[in-house]
C-alpha cells in the first residue's frame, strides 16, 4: 500500500492504468479512496480486467472532482433507466416540501447512500453486508476505511500512509 497523487487522474481508465503501474505481477490492486469525512470509495483492478468500484454514498461523490469519475462509469454501468428521475412515483401532494433542498435531490441522477460492486472484497475476507454496514447512515467515512483495512489485515499500512 502507497499514497499516490492523483493529481493527473481524470477518468477511471487513468485511475486504472495508475493502479496497474503499481502492480506486481498482475496482483489485485486496492485503491482507497477518502473526502473529508463526507465519502469513501474503494476501487479494484486485476490485472486488465475493468475496475471494480464501491461508493459509499454516490450522491455525496458525485460531487467531488475525483467522486464524479467513478459515479459517472458506475451510472453509465448500470444504465441511465436505472438511476432515472423518480419523481413520478411520489404523489406530488405526499412530498416533504423540503425535498426542494439540493441535499435531498440526488446529484446527476446519482443515488444517495451505497452504490456500486459491494462484494469487491469478499474473496479477501470482507463480506458484503459489513461492507454495506460500514456505509450506512451515520458511518464516518474515515472509521469505515481503517475498519476495512483491520479486515484485510493492512491497518497499519493505512495509518502509515494517511
Amino acid at each position: 500500500m502507497s499514497e499516490t497523487e492523483l493529481d493527473n487522474v481524470e477518468t477511471l481508465a487513468d485511475l486504472a492504468d495508475l493502479a496497474r503501474a503499481s502492480s506486481q505481477d498482475d496482483d489485485s490492486v486496492l485503491i482507497f479512496i477518502e473526502q473529508e469525512d463526507s465519502w469513501f470509495a474503494i476501487v479494484r483492478v486485476d490485472g486488465e480486467d475493468d475496475p471494480r468500484i464501491f461508493v459509499s454514498d454516490g450522491a455525496a461523490a458525485a460531487r467531488s472532482s475525483y467522486g464524479s469519475v467513478l459515479t459517472d462509469e458506475l451510472v453509465d454501468q448500470a444504465g441511465e433507466s436505472e438511476f432515472g428521475d423518480l419523481d413520478h412515483l411520489l404523489d406530488e401532494e405526499a412530498q416533504a416540501p423540503d425535498q426542494e433542498d439540493e441535499d435531498a435531490e440526488p446529484h446527476g441522477g446519482v443515488p444517495v447512500g451505497p452504490l456500486g460492486d459491494s462484494h469487491l472484497l469478499t474473496e479477501f475476507g470482507l463480506a458484503s453486508d459489513a461492507l454495506l454496514a460500514l456505509s450506512g447512515e451515520g458511518a464516518v467515512p474515515g472509521d469505515a476505511l481503517e475498519e476495512i483495512a483491520e479486515a484485510l489485515g493492512c491497518g497499519e499500512v493505512l495509518e502509515a500512509v494517511r
